[in-house]
């Protein structure tokens, strides 16, 4: 698999391209800009818990992933990060009925090591299900 910096990401969207576990939550990245990022994905039945709701981790990748593309737009070409701390607040449950959720990320502190960043993840009203914050560790790849 190609490895994409940060400076091909911030030129076009279409060059994304989906990880295997953003194939597998339907999840997409439908924007990009200088310490932003924002992911479309729609909740269905089979990420459903025993309790009949959209698994908490689904809106976690979710966040963890907006805020971390949001990351690598103010990043050098060849550089890496990690996520090193993830905190997710839900505010009311997602389930098939829910429709299109829009998750976007932005970039807090961008310091030479250490970036912090948070994102919320709405319906296409506005209505919030959840949002989080995140600290990520930056290294040479």
């Amino acid at each position: 698999m190609e490895k994409q910096t940060s400076r091909a990401m911030a030129l076009d969207v279409a060059q994304w391209k989906a990880s295997a576990m953003a194939e597998t939550m339907n999840m997409r990245l439908i924007a990009l800009g200088d310490g932003t990022a924002t992911f479309e994905a729609t909740p269905g039945p089979k990420y459903y818990n025993p309790q009949m709701r959209v698994h908490g981790g689904y809106a976690a990748t979710l966040i963890d992933s907006a805020m971390g593309c949001a990351v690598q737009t103010k990043l050098a070409p060849n550089t890496g990060y990690g996520t090193i701390e993830l905190k997710v607040n839900y505010v009311r449950k997602i389930d098939a009925d829910t429709g299109r959720l829009l998750c976007t990320g932005h970039v807090l502190h961008a310091g030479r090591t250490m970036f912090t960043a948070d994102a919320k993840l709405t319906d296409e009203a506005g209505k919030l299900y959840a949002h989080g914050s995140g600290t990520f560790l930056v290294y040479p790849s």
